[in-house]
């Protein structure tokens, strides 16, 4: 059966947190008849939200992973991603606008636009997502669309058109005024499942006009011929609702619902919306690289007899194995298919295909053009490109953010360890901002990701998933030591304990080598010292570098020479001289003037310009150093050298800063000695926790 592409939306919703995205989901499943009850968001009547599946979300009345579900609304399939709002899960955010065609901007009517409303609206630019807005909550006291309206304009740069009107505001709200057909809808029965259609209240008459009016004057710069109708006075319903759906996908007109999903009113207005201005997959221009071409852009057609083209876009270990979700932009797949993952080039049986409704699913057998479906035991990564085996294309992949904190962990015991390496292990594969490696030089497993919550929920996850109890602690900075000036030694290693006994004398000097990390120079001559004990000489001070003897940190930029020495002719041994020059340099060490370094991170912080004093303050407060600002519009980036001791929790010292509107990376600059005071503070830590160690 040939599906009709024009009646296929993949819809994203997403907002800044607590906005009611996932209330507004369970809305539009009961009204689509996917669900026959509601449920609310922190699971008071002990079910929870449909879509949040995971006891975590369901605890905290958060989404943490996005979920996938799909419904019908007057004959048109409907995909939906129903997204995290908190900015440490935004990769779950930038998966879904991947693979979206339409979205939905959820945004409080009293909370207005926030911080993450303005990282989604980005992130949604960026994938050129054309998108609605709605402003929900409408029944709260404070509730104001118009002040919301306003700042989608200014703080989104979006030009935010109003398509409906208020019956009421706050307590009051009773439902909304459709701006093109000119009625009044009221959402009714015990869940606002009964529309009904009436005449515009009296009083409310000239405001429906006057905005009307604005909404024309918008919506007639896309049409020619509504701008001709309107001048003649004879616009019909069609041609408002073509001019604003050309506006809305050309991404230069966002028009604005109103209601409140919590009190069921005005979401099935929304979906009227989503079906009529949100764009059917073949409206989206979606381009793959043809690798055989020299990876020439190729415009994909949403045609289910092409070549097949699918971008798998997140994976999930679950309750039924490996999932694999994709989206199928040309072609069909059907179970039993064989299909290339254009990366590895690996050739992949399609064994069984199913529709994902939040944790249920549903086995079918094709996926056509716009689907959005799940695969089962497929190895791959996220991101990763199939193909039909006859072309070789790859979509181009996801923006991928480079995580910006780091926790220390340790598993309480033995057990704990395997399961923690098992956890790390699948987590690390579903979600690529999350990032895990052992530190060497400490033992610790660190793990980094997005933000503290974001770490937070996956030791959270570690125990309940997987039994792994751990000890988190901060992250140890890798310090190094180094010396500052010249020292020389002369070190005799003796010993006698009967039979043949150890002797060499090593003579020499430690200096300061700025160009690289460790240099040995042989400088003996005579043979004072035999050329069969020079590289045992060497052997030793590389083994010293290891831990300085300052805070037991590795040493760096050192230059070890030797000119003189003595040896035995029966006692000397490689042993002998390697002991010998760790001697040495004990020796020299300590007189050569030892100091900490410390890793220097390069940050940059960007944020609105209003919070630019406190956040250079900050950074100052922080022992970093301002390297330079750049403002761009509203918005300043500022870039410093900050240590990265000084680093820890600022991400969370930021976001309370700025209201959360600012965000940071930091990389990896130079290691630069530690300030004496902060050094003595550091050395002192370490002795004690050695101290506590023997005990």
């Amino acid at each position: 059966m040939k599906k009709d592409l024009e009646k296929v939306r993949n819809i994203g919703i997403s907002a800044h947190i607590d906005s009611g995205k996932t209330t507004l989901t369970e809305r539009v499943l009961f009204y689509t008849d996917k669900i026959h009850a509601i449920h609310e968001v922190r699971g008071k009547d002990g079910v929870g939200a449909t879509m949040d599946s995971m006891e975590l979300e369901k605890e905290r009345g958060i989404t943490i992973q996005s979920a996938a579900t799909y419904c019908t609304w007057k004959g048109h399939d409907i995909n939906i991603i129903d997204t995290p709002g908190h900015v440490d899960f935004t990769i779950e955010v930038e998966r879904a606008l991947r693979v979206l065609d339409g979205a939905v901007l959820i945004l409080c009517s009293v909370g207005g636009v926030q911080s993450q409303s303005i990282t989604v609206n980005r992130q949604m630019t960026r994938y050129k997502v054309p998108r609605i807005v709605f402003i929900n909550k409408c029944d709260r006291t404070g509730a104001n669309p118009q002040r919301v309206a306003d700042q989608v304009c200014d703080k989104l740069k979006l030009n935010a058109v109003f398509m409906q009107l208020p019956i009421g505001l706050e307590a009051n709200l009773e439902g909304v005024i459709d701006l093109v057909t000119m009625k009044a809808i009221y959402f009714e029965g015990d869940n606002g499942e009964i529309i009904r259609e009436a005449e515009i209240p009296a009083a409310l008459v000239a405001k429906a006009e006057e905005k009307r009016e604005l909404m024309l004057d918008a919506a007639s710069m896309f049409s020619d011929e509504l701008m001709e109708a309107v001048l003649e006075g004879t616009p019909t319903e069609k041609m408002i609702m073509d001019a604003v759906r050309t506006g809305t996908l050309s991404l230069e007109l966002a028009p604005v619902f109103i209601g409140s999903a919590y009190k069921n009113k005005g979401v099935q207005a929304m979906l009227d919306a989503v079906v009529r201005y949100l764009p059917a997959p073949a409206d989206i221009e979606n381009i793959a690289l043809d690798i055989n071409n020299n990876e020439e852009e190729v415009i994909l057609q949403s045609n289910p007899d092409a070549p097949l083209v699918c971008l798998a876009f997140k994976l999930e270990d679950g309750r039924y194995g490996q999932l694999t979700y994709i989206r199928t932009y040309q072609g069909t797949m059907r179970k039993g298919d064989t299909i290339v993952n254009s990366r590895t080039g690996k050739k992949v049986k399609v064994g069984r295909l199913a529709r994902m409704h939040s944790n249920e699913m549903e086995d079918i057998d094709v996926a056509g053009p716009g689907d959005i479906v799940a695969l089962f035991g497929v190895d791959c990564a996220s991101g990763d490109t199939f193909t039909s085996p006859e072309i070789d294309m790859s979509m181009s992949s996801m923006h991928v953010p480079a995580p910006v904190i780091s926790l220390a962990i340790k598993p309480i015991d033995n057990k704990a360890q395997g399961n923690m390496s098992k956890a790390l292990n699948r987590f690390t594969k579903e979600d690529p901002t999350f990032k895990t490696f052992v530190d060497h030089e400490t033992g610790d497993t660190i793990i980094s990701g997005m933000g503290e919550l974001h770490l937070e929920v996956y030791i959270e996850r570690m125990k309940r998933e997987y039994a792994a109890e751990v000890h988190v602690g901060a992250p140890q900075v890798a310090y190094r030591e180094t010396i500052t000036k010249m020292a020389e030694f002369n070190y005799t290693h003796k010993k006698q304990t009967g039979g043949s006994g150890q002797f060499g004398r090593v003579g020499g000097y430690l200096e300061p080598c700025e160009e690289k990390e460790y240099e040995f120079v042989d400088k003996i001559v005579g043979g004072v010292i035999p050329r069969e004990f020079i590289s045992s000489c060497d052997k030793g001070f590389s083994a010293s570098l290891a831990k300085g003897a300052l805070a037991g940190f590795p040493v760096t930029n050192v230059r070890c020479v030797i000119n003189d020495g003595a040896a035995h002719s029966v006692d000397s041994s490689d042993i002998a001289f390697q002991l010998a020059a760790k001697g040495a340099f004990k020796e020299g060490y300590g007189k050569a003037g030892a100091v900490l370094m410390e890793p220097i991170m390069k940050v940059a912080v960007e944020g609105p310009t209003e919070f630019q004093g406190s956040v250079m303050g900050s950074l100052n407060q922080r022992r970093g150093m301002i390297i330079g600002t750049l403002e761009e519009n509203e918005y300043t980036v500022i870039e410093a050298e900050v240590p990265l001791a000084e680093m820890f929790g600022y991400s969370t010292d930021l976001r309370s800063m700025t209201q959360g509107k600012a965000e940071f990376t930091m990389e990896f600059a130079a290691y630069r000695q530690v300030p004496k005071s902060v050094s003595e503070e550091v050395i002192a830590a370490v002795k004690k926790k050695a101290d506590e160690e023997k005990k």
